[in-house]
C-alpha cells in the first residue's frame, strides 16, 4: 500500500491521481489534517506530528511506500518559524522512525529554498553549502541531512527532489513564495488585473505540475543502483520574471498587473535564477515537457473551462 501524507495540498491533490492511475485506487491511501467531503480515496485523518496515530494507520494498512508531502511553505513558514519546524522537522523525524521499523521506501521533497545567497544563483549547482537565510529553508536542509542519515545508517530507501516553484490550475496557492506565479493566472481569468508581491524582474526556477508528478513518479521507479543522490536531487524545468510571466498571459487573456513587493520580495532575492539538474538527467532521465508557452496555453485553457 501507498501512503500520501498533505494529500490535500497542491502537490498531493494531483499526486494521488496519478498514483492511483499508475497502481489503481485500492492501493493508495490519502491522508491530511482535516477529512474532505466525498473524497474518491481511501483517506486516513492523520496530524503528522501525531506519531502513535501516524503509525496507526501504516501498521493497519501495511504500508511499503510513502511519499511524505505534509509541510508548512516558505512564506507561511516564515509567518510561524515554530510551527514550521515542528511540521517540517519533527513530522518528518516521525516518519522516518516508522518507514526505518516497518522498512518502507520514502519519496521526502525537498526544494530550491535550501540554496542561501552565497551560491552561485544562476545554474545553481547540486552540490554547494547549504546556507539559508529563511527558517523554511533551514528546515529543508535538516530535512535533507535527516533522510541522508537514513538512507545511510539504516538503509532506508529514500528519494527526494528540490522542487522549483510548482505551478497548477487544480489547486490553489498554500502559502509559498513561488505563489505570485499561481495567483497571477487565476486572478488573471476571474478579475483580468493581478497585484503581485514580488518586482516584475524577479526571476525564479518554475515548474508546470504534471511535470512535477511525473519527474516525482519518475525518481520513485529509478533502479537505486542508478542514483548518486537520494534525498536532494536538483530539478529544472524554466526560469522567467514575473513581468515575462505577466507578458505571456496578456497574449490570451485582457490583463493588467500591478506590482507591489512585500516581504516575500526578500525571501525571493535569497534564491536562485535558474538550476542545474544533469545528475537528475543523467541519473533517471528527467527532461521536462513543459515550457511557459506551452504550461500558459494549459493553464489558460482550465482556468477557462472552470469558469465558465
Amino acid at each position: 500500500m501507498i501512503l500520501v501524507t498533505g494529500a490535500l495540498g497542491q502537490i498531493g491533490t494531483e499526486l494521488v491521481l496519478a498514483l492511483q492511475e499508475k497502481h489503481g485506487k485500492d492501493k493508495i491511501i490519502a491522508s491530511d489534517l482535516k477529512e474532505p467531503e466525498n473524497y474518491d480515496c481511501k483517506f486516513e485523518k492523520c496530524d503528522i506530528l501525531d506519531n502513535e496515530n501516524y503509525e496507526r494507520i501504516n501498521k493497519e494498512n501495511g504500508v511499503d511506500t510513502v511519499y511524505h508531502l505534509a509541510a508548512i511553505l516558505s512564506a507561511a513558514g516564515e509567518k510561524n518559524p515554530d510551527l514550521c519546524y515542528d511540521v517540517n522537522v519533527k513530522g518528518l523525524e516521525n516518519v522516518l522512525k516508522v518507514a526505518k521499523k516497518y522498512n518502507q521506501r520514502l519519496f521526502c521533497p525537498s526544494s530550491i529554498a535550501v540554496f542561501g545567497p552565497d551560491v552561485p544563483r544562476e545554474n545553481t549547482p547540486q552540490n554547494v553549502e547549504l546556507n539559508p537565510k529563511t527558517v523554511y529553508g533551514k528546515t529543508k536542509v535538516k530535512g535533507e541531512e535527516l533522510c541522508d542519515f537514513y538512507f545511510n545508517e539504516h538503509d532506508i530507501d529514500i528519494r527526494g527532489i528540490r522542487y522549483p516553484g510548482l505551478i497548477s490550475w487544480k489547486h490553489k496557492p498554500s502559502g509559498g513564495t513561488t505563489d505570485y506565479a499561481v495567483e497571477m493566472y487565476f486572478d488573471a481569468i476571474e478579475k483580468g488585473e493581478y497585484v503581485c508581491f514580488v518586482n516584475e524582474d524577479t526571476r525564479l526556477p518554475m515548474m508546470f505540475m504534471d511535470d512535477a508528478i511525473r519527474a516525482t513518479i519518475q525518481l520513485m521507479d529509478a533502479p537505486i543502483e542508478s542514483l548518486n543522490y537520494h534525498s536532494n536531487y536538483n530539478l529544472s524545468s524554466m526560469s522567467f520574471s514575473a513581468k515575462e510571466l505577466a507578458d505571456e498571459i496578456s497574449s490570451h487573456v485582457d490583463f493588467n498587473c500591478i506590482y507591489k513587493p512585500d516581504y516575500r520580495q526578500d525571501i525571493a532575492n535569497t534564491w536562485p535564477i535558474s538550476i542545474d539538474d544533469k545528475d537528475a538527467r543523467s541519473d533517471w532521465g528527467w527532461e521536462p515537457k513543459f515550457d511557459i508557452t506551452k504550461m500558459t496555453e494549459e493553464m489558460i485553457t482550465n482556468l477557462r473551462r472552470l469558469n465558465e
